[in-house]
């Protein structure tokens, strides 16, 4: 028996999510398929975390156990042969038994890509949340700084959660900023909101952005995401915001 860690890149979009759902269409579900087909066995993928609908993945990491003799050097051709296009295995190892990916993550870092723009990019409309107005960056940047450390993030949680545990640690929660390459002006044009935690929470990064949105706009101000934060309360924060400009960028181990 050996057990095979793999990272894996995907695009989210035609997706309803990573993990197994009894109406299919997963990513989870392709990978398993696609092992089927190389191997004849029917494995159990465990992944470092699952990744909604429409959500995409840098570097997500999996593993399974395998009888198989297929030398490892030779995996990432066999199953990318085998897998759709909107889907890419980058690299493969033999690690312990006992490894778990989602048991052994020690640190994730998500992505939340936004174009703020008139119109969209239609070569990046896949991939970042389309914003038509411009958004205050340092107010949004003040906001975010009260997030680092070890909280309760009950307010930055779905109600559907099954965590009765909602401490998670922020490591890092940054905003990049970029020059929009589709015209000639030097403004400012993309945002990209990095976190990086011990774990996240069901959509915490999509509520942390959504609320991030409500105090850019002008609607809240900074100073209020400490106290959404200190009120333990789902109803205190701001929108969900949609999957379309999430990615899983890292896991570190």
């Amino acid at each position: 028996m050996r057990n095979l860690r793999f990272i894996i890149s995907y695009n989210g979009t035609a997706y309803s999510g990573f993990q197994t759902q009894p109406r299919g269409n997963t990513i989870q579900d392709e990978l398993e398929r696609s092992i089927k087909q190389l191997t004849g066995e029917k494995v159990k993928i465990i992944s470092s975390g699952r990744t909604d609908a429409g959500v995409h993945a840098r570097g997500q990491v999996i593993n399974f156990l395998t009888n198989s003799a297929i030398p490892i050097e030779r995996w990432c051709l066999a199953l990318n042969t085998r897998l759709p296009n909107d889907i890419v295995v980058l690299t493969a190892e033999e690690v312990p038994l006992d490894f778990h990916s989602r048991k052994a993550a020690k640190r994730k870092t998500y992505c939340y890509a936004i174009r703020m723009a008139r119109f969209p990019n239609v070569f990046h409309r896949n991939f970042e949340f389309h914003h038509y107005t411009p958004l205050d960056v340092e107010a949004m940047r003040e906001a975010l700084e009260c997030l680092i450390g070890e909280h309760d993030f009950s307010s930055f949680c779905t109600v559907r959660t099954d965590k009765e545990i909602r401490v998670r640690t922020i490591y890092e929660a940054r905003i990049e900023t970029a020059a929009d390459e589709m015209t000639d002006e030097p403004k400012i044009g993309r945002l990209r909101v990095i976190i990086t935690g011990s774990g996240f929470l069901y959509n915490m990064v999509r509520i942390i952005v959504g609320t991030l949105f409500q105090i850019g706009e002008g609607k809240r101000a900074s100073s209020d995401m400490r106290r959404i934060l200190e009120a333990r309360d789902r109803s205190q924060a701001g929108p969900t915001a949609e999957a379309i400009g999430l990615t899983l960028w890292q896991v570190e181990y």
